[in-house]
């Protein structure tokens, strides 16, 4: 079953929050969170910010009870009150229990109320366990209690909580197992660009068993496209159909519901920015530098895993004429908090400038479009199903390398791979081969306007 509700939060915050609450002398300890929300219709939870309660300041300490002032709260609720984001309770269970005791039942009774009458807006508790593990629950305005049924954080590795597991031992499904198909029927998976990369893409996510997969493409097919757009026919391509509905009309057959949602827009739009916030995982698979921005700011304020494919086909000229110099792929894997496309250089500013100015000037634009996936060759149809395959397959595999770890290198050695094809070889770079910046819209959630940008405010007409 798909969650209902989800609680998120990143790899540092999370090794931070693990820290404070096991230090090592097996008592309780407790923090407070701040979350923002994802836009409706899912209810997921950020954390954005959250409130450490010093071991000292604590009345009382045990491996089974705690008793802590209520000043922290208060300094939680000063953080929370400005934009109505949700508080959340977070205490440790160092005894290893799995589920909220009796006393945190009547704890909440007694702090909950007082929460959702300085901030009108629902708020929670929460437990870790010794291994890291967090379960937790959300009190809504009406009185109604409601569990997270899944927390998830996004770093090297990703890691899913399922509610309905936390009482079984914290091993995740083997990857390629039905297991790991299973879990994956309760995720949701976004592919921007249902294109050349993207359709082969979006083709092994459905296949693979995501519970839901939305597709976001503006663009209509054309002849030169059917050589390397799956799912693409000739009358499809005379109807100058969408894309992305074409690829939804023919993978909906594959389950008895349908399960692919087909976002015909823009990517820099408001409509396609809160479709893609419904997400657990982007999938970016462009060839435009603005739409990779989109991606990486969404990822950042919706605290979301992104996998970003690329592919080339630099040329030179010979005595004979132009010759294929390389054949590339290029995959990148970003966490939220972590080093993103604009620290590594994918696009600058100055790039999207040039990419703007490019778009604005109909002759550079065309010449631009002419140049296609080989450099200096004027192609409007490259055989390139093969190669796009090749990267899409690396863009996938680089997902269920960190969501079910299979690798005997750890996944922080692999935040960008690039295959190249002529010279037969493959590299690798760490996440320590770049530096991240501090990015403010990091779990910012639905705060308009969106993703820091004016353009993608409500004034836009959806």
């Amino acid at each position: 079953m798909m969650p209902a509700t989800t609680l998120s939060l990143t790899q540092a915050a999370h090794a931070q929050l693990l820290a404070h609450l096991f230090p090592g002398d097996g008592k309780e300890a407790a923090a407070v969170l701040i979350c923002t929300r994802v836009p409706e219709p899912r209810m997921r939870l950020l954390v954005k910010d959250f409130v450490m309660v010093p071991h000292h300041a604590c009345r009382r300490r045990t491996e089974n009870s705690l008793t802590w002032p209520g000043e922290f709260i208060e300094a939680a609720i000063d953080l929370a009150e400005p934009a109505a984001l949700s508080v959340i309770l977070l205490h440790s269970h160092p005894t290893g229990y799995p589920d909220f005791s009796l006393v945190d039942d009547r704890s909440d009774g007694d702090v909950i109320p007082c929460l959702q009458e300085a901030i009108a807006a629902d708020h929670g508790s929460a437990v870790m366990l010794p291994d890291g593990r967090i379960l937790a629950r959300m009190y809504r305005l009406n009185g109604d209690v409601i569990p997270v049924d899944l927390v998830s954080v996004a770093g090297q590795d990703l890691h899913f909580w399922w509610r309905d597991r936390i009482p079984y031992p914290a091993l995740r499904p083997m990857a390629f197992t039905p297991d790991m198909s299973q879990e994956l029927g309760r995720l949701t998976a976004c592919v921007i660009g249902v294109s050349g990369t993207g359709s082969v893409t979006a083709e092994q996510v459905c296949r693979l068993g995501f519970g839901r997969v939305i597709g976001i493409d503006h663009d209509h097919v054309e002849e030169k496209n059917l050589n390397r757009i799956l799912n693409t026919t000739l009358t499809d391509a005379k109807e100058a159909k969408a894309k992305v509905h074409v690829f939804a009309d023919r993978i909906n057959q594959l389950r008895p519901a349908p399960f692919f949602t087909a976002v015909d827009a823009d990517v820099m739009t408001r409509r396609a920015v809160l479709a893609a916030s419904q997400a657990d995982v982007i999938f970016c698979c462009v060839d435009k530098l603005r739409a990779r921005m989109i991606a990486d700011r969404l990822a950042a304020t919706f605290l979301l895993p992104l996998i970003d494919v690329g592919v080339a086909i630099p040329t030179r000229m010979t005595p004979n004429g132009l010759a294929i110099a390389e054949v590339t792929g290029r995959v990148d894997y970003v966490y939220p908090g972590g080093s993103s496309l604009a620290d590594r250089g994918v696009y600058t500013s100055a790039s999207l400038h040039a990419e703007a100015l490019a778009e604005a000037d109909p002759v550079a634009h065309a010449d631009q479009v002419r140049a296609g996936y080989i450099d200096g060759m004027p192609e409007q149809a490259p055989s390139v199903i093969s190669l796009n395959m090749r990267a899409s397959s690396e863009c996938v595999m680089e997902f269920i390398a960190r969501a079910y770890p299979f690798r005997q290198q750890s996944n922080c050695n692999f935040a960008r791979t690039r295959f190249m094809l002529a010279e037969v070889f493959e590299e690798h770079e760490a996440e320590s081969a770049f530096t991240p910046k501090p990015i403010q819209s990091l779990g910012a959630g639905g705060v308009e306007p969106l993703l820091g940008l004016p353009v993608l405010g409500p004034q836009e007409h959806i």
